[in-house]
């Protein structure tokens, strides 16, 4: 009697047992369905986030325009000559400074040309106003700003001679090429809008931009960039 006593008992322990481990295995099981269910919440919530923030920054991006805003290509062009023709001005004011603190005579000889190649840009500019029409205007260009306030702490971040000189070419060289962007832009706007007269002196002055950067380039590859090292 007392070995039948034994049997059962151990029978229940088990049956016991087993229940305990599909409890412990239910608990787990469902620990792990809801860990499941809050990751794939959390990385929902955070694609959607993701996704406002992108339609966020786009509509962020989209700018607004100005209530004097250009509305179609020749009024643009307008635009862009008030621009070059304060920059063309502003040129002659600060070139003369560049001449007098370059050390090479022959640096400083063609920026002394290209001094008076400028100023006849400014007259040449008053002409293509005219062609157009319109009233000779200039607006700031806040490019043209930018790259003479370079050109003015690059005299001061360098010693007078040869480096010197390389950098003003540098700096000059921005200007030329900013310039050239700008000619050849408005040179073919011009054409589109079926004006030859201005597009003929525009091409007239964006040749001579690029001769300039040419002849700066030949200086300082020659002499001026071998003499810095």
């Amino acid at each position: 009697m007392a070995k039948t006593t034994t049997k059962a008992g151990s029978s229940k322990s088990t049956a016991a047992k087993s229940s305990a481990a599909k409890s412990t295995a239910g608990k787990t099981s469902s620990r792990k369905a809801s860990s499941t269910k809050t990751a794939a919440s959390t990385k929902k919530s955070t694609t959607s986030k993701a996704t406002s923030a992108k339609t966020s920054t786009k509509a962020t991006n989209k700018v607004k325009p100005a209530s004097d805003a250009a509305e179609n290509l020749r009024e643009f062009l307008m635009d862009g000559l008030k621009d070059i023709y304060w920059a063309e001005k502003a040129l002659v004011k600060n070139l003369p400074k560049m001449a007098k603190n370059a050390t090479s005579k022959k640096l400083t000889q063609a920026i002394n040309k290209h001094l008076e190649e400028t100023q006849n840009h400014v007259t040449r500019l008053e002409d293509v106003f005219k062609a157009l029409g319109e009233k000779a205007k200039a607006e700031k260009c806040d490019a043209m700003d930018g790259l003479l306030k370079e050109a003015e702490s690059i005299l001061e971040e360098t010693e007078p001679g040869a480096v010197r000189d390389a950098a003003i070419i540098a700096a000059a060289q921005k200007v030329e090429h900013y310039e050239i962007a700008s000619y050849g832009t408005l040179a073919t706007y011009a054409k589109h809008l079926d004006e030859p007269e201005a597009m003929e002196l525009l091409v007239a002055t964006l040749n001579e931009e690029k001769n300039c950067d040419l002849d700066l380039t030949e200086l300082a590859v020659s002499e001026i960039n071998l003499d810095a090292k």
